[in-house]
């Protein structure tokens, strides 16, 4: 991520956390924190660390204290971090065990079939490949062994609860592919059945320590890769397959469609992607949601056109790797790829089918970022349907024109509510009420000795959780004599409420008459209070205040 001084003290640069093209994430080095003004994210560097690395406060800690080679500082017992610390280490046994059944009669199967696909013993132990005996409780009893308690191998999703009590093993007669992170640390896992028993790819659940749609297999090898590009599949064995060939860029999506978290993961290690998708419509249609979603990155999209086989794969048992290296130099760039893919549904040499090419054409080429590529593509288009280069290019323009203004209409139609958090997650029931507990927690932050003032509120009567979670970390902080600022209080909060604290802060406050300041706040919470407990509107109490006001 590139950052660049744009006004002020503060550097701006793209967010690595949402798909955007104008810069709105903002550093201030004075402060040491950041804030997007897009999707509303924010905090210090611990808590960047956290969100960009998947890391508890501690784990962000000790990444910081290794890279700066510092001493890792005592750290209060963590609930939280144990837990998931408990869960890699249960993973990793259990990709152990795995790998050590390949070898046993129990892998009788496995080996059978990475032969039959011509998978080598050298791939296998580079992928840390193993296989799930056909047994209800091989692995629960083999962990059990090693201390671990069935709570923990169901909390890492390795087991099942049975209807009748009692735990069963959630891979059974499959060939594993342990899921490593960018960090070495095996997340979960994915199995391929060996049988006609169950569906034919299983992963692990939702874990601690696993999202599927956050992380991909074998980012933790192809982000080593010299190539220059990274490979995106469907299955892990074509990716398996293409490691093997000598493509090591190549990486799987984990059993769904790519996603938006996934895309920003890849462009923090390339800028471009070339997209290796099965040669089938779903294929297709899974190539065209992620171009959309790479491109809003600005990251260099290319696909392959696979023909006489159904996979990368196939392609290569087929054809061989020296096929598949001319298919990857041969691709095709997204807006090739997608006009290529809407010529097909309409006959050229037909005048009515021409006109709707040409219109549903206009309609991509108007999206299109730069003028030049906009004119490239629109002579190519006017060469192939015979009509004029002039007249196409005024078409894009005009429809271009028409769509930028539907957008503007459409953020002008849609007021921004400034009382409202930028994020998505947390929302003010009683606004009013919110802007003076806001108020509350800037005071307390900026000037910590009005934290003896005996008249503050009790945080369980804020109108907003999220903000009486906040203040009671921030009094709880300066009751004990302790500073507050959005790193110490990274391992308190949670990724939306250190955002919303950030956003709090960045806000201006008049500390000269702190005072007056305070009382209004504190005042204006108790009315809500009181309010909410009479069942009386809050709107209803100011404007009988403002009526006796005017009348004294």
């Amino acid at each position: 991520m590139r950052l660049s001084r744009k006004s002020g003290a503060n550097l701006f640069g793209l967010c690595p956390f949402h798909s955007e093209k104008t810069p709105s994430f903002s550093v201030s080095p004075d402060k040491q924190i950041y804030h997007c003004f897009g999707c509303g994210k924010g905090g210090g560097v611990i808590s960047f660390i956290m969100e960009i690395e998947n890391l508890s406060f501690p784990e962000a800690v000790a990444f910081l204290a290794r890279r700066a080679n510092m001493p890792l500082p005592e750290q209060e017992n963590d609930r939280e971090s144990k837990k998931r610390a408990r869960i890699y280490a249960l993973n990793r046994d259990a990709a152990r065990f795995f790998y050590e059944q390949m070898n046993t009669p129990a892998g009788e199967r496995a080996r059978a079939y990475m032969a039959q696909r011509g998978i080598g013993r050298t791939t296998a132990t580079n992928f840390g490949l193993g296989c799930a005996p056909d047994e209800w409780s091989a692995l629960e009893r083999a962990m059990r062994d090693k201390g671990y308690t069935d709570y923990e191998l169901f909390d890492a999703g390795l087991v099942k609860k049975g209807k009748r009590g009692g735990y069963y093993d959630t891979f059974r007669n499959r060939l594993m592919f342990p899921v490593i992170d960018v960090q070495g640390r095996v997340i979960g896992f994915s199995g391929r059945i060996l049988g006609e028993d169950g569906p034919k790819y299983l992963n692990s659940p939702e874990t601690t320590v696993f999202n599927k749609g956050s992380n991909l297999f074998a980012l933790n090898l192809a982000k080593k890769s010299k190539s220059g590009y990274i490979l995106l599949t469907e299955g892990n064995i074509d990716v398996v397959s293409l490691h093997q060939a000598g493509f090591d860029s190549a990486v799987a999506s984990l059993g769904t469609s790519l996603t938006p978290e996934q895309a920003r993961l890849i462009s923090r290690y390339t800028s471009e992607v070339i997209l290796a998708y099965d040669n089938d419509g779903a294929g297709q249609k899974a190539s065209q949601r992620a171009i959309s979603i790479l491109e809003k990155l600005d990251l260099k999209v290319r696909v392959l056109q696979m023909s006489g086989a159904k996979d990368p794969d196939e392609y290569i048992r087929l054809k061989g790797p020296e096929a598949f290296a001319r298919l990857i130099e041969g691709s095709e760039n997204q807006v090739e790829y997608r006009l290529a893919q809407i010529a097909k549904k309409y006959d050229l040499s037909v005048d009515a089918q021409k006109v709707d090419y040409l219109r549903e054409a206009e309609e991509l080429l108007a999206r299109l970022p730069g003028a030049a590529e906009r004119e490239v593509y629109c002579r190519r288009v006017a060469a192939e349907t015979g009509v004029s280069p002039e007249v196409l290019i005024g078409e894009v323009k005009r429809r271009r024109t028409r769509l930028l203004r539907r957008t503007e209409a459409a953020e002008r139609a849609s007021p921004v509510r400034d009382s409202q958090p930028s994020g998505k997650t947390i929302r003010y029931d009683d606004p009013a009420s919110a802007v003076a507990e806001e108020g509350l927690i800037r005071l307390l932050c900026l000037e910590p000795s009005l934290a003896e003032d005996p008249r503050l509120p009790d945080a369980a009567g804020f109108s907003s959780a999220a903000l009486g979670h906040i203040y009671g970390a921030v009094r709880g902080r300066l009751a004990a004599g302790k500073s507050v600022s959005a790193d110490v209080l990274s391992g308190e909060l949670s990724g939306d409420e250190l955002s919303l604290l950030v956003n709090i802060l960045g806000r201006p406050e008049a500390l000269s008459n702190s005072a007056r300041a305070l009382d209004d706040y504190i005042n204006r919470i108790e009315e809500r209070r009181r309010a909410a407990a009479g069942g009386q509107d809050l709107m209803q109490i100011l404007e009988e205040k403002r009526k006796q006001l005017k009348e004294g």
